[in-house]
């Protein structure tokens, strides 16, 4: 398992109620379970919307599961921003 740290931002922040916090997970797909775990209600519902960087790389369209994450690594949770 990997440790690094998971960072919201904007809607996603606000739903957490954190602005970062730690994982320990193999793909992206467990690290978000964590958090949902974590954060169940409105956090839920706003990552069903967000998009993924992890160490700057766009997740895109990958299936969370195939996203492996690196030891000391970042998930950055980005809510769609107004304006484009």
């Amino acid at each position: 398992m990997a440790k690094g740290t998971v960072r919201y931002w904007a809607a996603a922040k606000a739903a957490a109620g954190v602005a970062e916090e730690p994982y320990e997970a193999e793909n992206l797909a467990q690290a978000l379970d964590a958090a949902r775990e974590r954060h169940p209600g409105e956090l839920v519902r706003v990552l069903r919307r967000c998009s993924f960087l992890v160490d700057g790389d766009p997740v895109g369209t990958r299936g969370h599961e195939t996203v492996r994450l690196a030891e000391g690594g970042t998930v950055e949770v980005l809510p769609p921003f107004a304006g484009g």
